[in-house]
């Protein structure tokens, strides 16, 4: 069967941004087009297809199971297209491109590490790395704009229909500046710790539910004061600056903590943390470059596993 014409990339790019943002308006603003326009360039595609795309919500734009089928191919699709005009503009290296989402429970120690082997390794290899929340970041991989997303993701529902890899459990810490006035106190009652401003992981996300389960096993109320960010670099900053104390996944500070830089408390109580892997789309066949991120990342990750255990 031939592909019906009157699809056009407009369609295509129209319907990928809307499934990527959940909404009209974000789409037409990304888009640079008219809602108006944007509406109706989708209303046409679902003509052609005979098919509803997007249901609209309270919460915002999603999916019909029409619409999810037909992410599985526009996605890719697109993503060839462009690759195909990148290579023939010589906008590719030789090497290979590999496109990764990173959350920010893997940025300080893992990624570095895979990044640095991957470039000793293949000279003419471009990495590219996308942040976010992992919501963000597994709607990018489902509409084939990202290779693999990276840290913690198990508890999120977009996940759902994505094939996850297991590589290690990873727990929480909390952390202080060096001398910090906790450091000389009996903390054998723990009620004082929640007088401090509090560094968190941002409401909503995975990490910030076993960093409220943390608390809880301590019997810590949590504090007035907080700072609530995804960011290793502010609170890395904002630690070090005051006296507030920083509930972290213990990869984000492993290194300051072995150097003396940041100082974990001694509470007797670790929360054990959960699942990080990645996370690729099996409706879609991995690039080399990815299988060589993902062969390097399964060994930086044993290496770390096992500096753990001992």
């Amino acid at each position: 069967m031939l592909v019906d014409n009157r699809i056009k990339f407009r369609h295509l790019v129209s319907f990928l941004e809307v499934a990527r943002q959940r909404s009209f308006a974000k789409a037409a603003d990304a888009l640079a087009v008219s809602q108006p326009a944007m509406s109706k360039t989708l209303k046409e595609l679902e003509e052609i297809l005979d098919a509803r795309l997007f249901e609209r919500g309270k919460s915002g734009v999603s999916l019909t199971p029409a619409g999810i089928t037909f992410l599985r191919y526009a996605g890719p699709c697109v993503q060839a297209l462009r690759d195909g005009v990148n290579t023939l503009r010589g906008d590719s290296q030789a090497g290979g491109v590999v496109r990764v989402g990173v959350l920010s429970t893997v940025e300080s120690q893992v990624m570095p590490e895979v990044v640095l082997r991957l470039h000793r390794n293949h000279p003419a290899l471009v990495v590219s790395v996308a942040t976010g929340l992992s919501a963000y970041l597994l709607a990018l991989l489902r509409v084939g704009e990202l290779d693999l997303v990276v840290g913690r993701m198990t508890d999120s529902p977009e996940i759902r229909g994505l094939t996850f890899e297991h590589l290690y459990s990873e727990s929480m810490a909390l952390v202080v500046r060096p001398g910090h006035p906790l450091l000389g106190a009996d903390l054998s009652d723990l009620a004082p710790l929640g007088d401090y401003p509090l560094i968190l992981p941002l409401a909503g996300t995975t990490i910030r539910q076993y960093a409220e389960s943390f608390f809880v096993q301590c019997g810590i109320p949590l504090p007035a004061q907080r700072l609530e960010t995804l960011s290793p670099v502010l609170s890395r900053r904002y630690v070090l600056s005051s006296d507030a104390l920083w509930l972290a996944p213990l990869d984000a500070v492993r290194l300051d903590l072995q150097a003396g830089q940041l100082v974990e408390l001694a509470l007797g109580v670790r929360e054990a943390g959960g699942s990080i892997g990645f996370c690729w789309n099996s409706a879609l066949p991995l690039p080399l470059a990815a299988q060589w991120f993902c062969d390097e990342l399964r060994q930086v990750a044993r290496e770390l596993s096992g500096a753990t255990d001992t």
